[in-house]
């Protein structure tokens, strides 16, 4: 059967949240309270969500060229960015399944090259976002989002893990992998076994996702929020707890208080003044 677009799995997958957020939050403030207290000794990395697309030199152009070298300009750890497939295999930076109007499963590249971000910037292929991440020391947090079936997601994972060689990028310390899709984590855990990969669904218990050899959770902050244990289990297990994407301050400084090893966020220089100090940068 062929995958919920990406794009519609976030939304149902935040919608459901708010809603268990409400139901529960109160019963799991004081636990909350007693993490927050432990986790203030606790450095944090910053990710930057689709580069640092709010930057006022990039005009709001998630995923371009110009969002990570913004990114980079302000020293975060992480930018993040997404991948997917078009028709004829050509990896393309962009969220959405859809870019432009058309669907990048159902179209072959030469219908999105010569399209426009809000930038003025072409589209970029993995290969040229690549190209420019290398520059800098800000480690790159691919995601690679979910395919139309299991045999192009472990494409897609082998051919990103083709180009990111060919850059000369295939080091622990310049990047990491996460995704929605299960298939695609355990793909690349199995496959590039040094290398962090964190699965975004939020599903799957940090015992489960150790079990499968997933060394990484990167969830809505919200299951966090509701399921701080799973963070202390992680912790045990060692492995590393990412929450995205956090936004207002309010809950940037709840997240804080948890511990997690990194925000995913559209505000790194918000979340770095909250930190006050207590940032792990590149």
């Amino acid at each position: 059967m062929k995958n919920l677009a990406p794009i519609g799995i976030k939304k149902a997958i935040i919608l459901f949240l708010v809603i268990f957020s409400n139901l529960s939050v109160s019963c799991t403030h004081a636990q909350n309270n007693s993490k927050e207290e432990k986790g203030q000794n606790n450095k944090i990395a910053i990710c930057a969500h689709r580069g640092y697309w709010l930057a006022n030199e990039v005009n709001k152009a998630q995923n371009s060229i110009a969002s990570l070298k913004a990114a980079q300009a302000i020293n975060v750890w992480g930018s993040e960015f997404d991948i997917h497939l078009t028709s004829d295999d050509i990896i393309i930076v962009n969220h959405d399944q859809t870019l432009g109007g058309l669907d990048i499963w159902e179209n072959p590249w030469s219908s999105f090259k010569t399209m426009k971000l809000s930038n003025g910037e072409t589209p970029a292929t993995l290969s040229e976002y690549l190209a420019a991440g290398k520059e800098k020391n800000t480690i790159l947090v691919c995601e690679l989002k979910p395919q139309k079936n299991s045999e192009k997601e472990i494409l897609l994972a082998d051919m990103a893990i083709k180009e990111i060689k060919k850059h000369e990028l295939y080091d622990p310390k310049k990047i990491i992998f996460i995704s929605f899709s299960y298939n695609i984590c355990k793909h690349i855990a199995a496959n590039a076994p040094n290398f962090m990969v964190q699965y975004l669904s939020g599903n799957k218990t940090p015992d489960e996702l150790y079990t499968d050899g997933i060394m990484g959770l990167d969830y809505h902050y919200l299951i966090l929020l509701n399921n701080p244990d799973w963070i202390k289990r992680a912790h045990e297990l060692g492995m590393s707890v990412n929450a995205w994407t956090v936004n207002k301050k309010e809950d940037i400084e709840r997240v804080i208080g948890l511990g997690v090893d990194c925000i995913t966020t559209d505000y790194p220089l918000i979340v770095r003044e909250l930190l006050s100090g207590k940032e792990i940068t590149p």
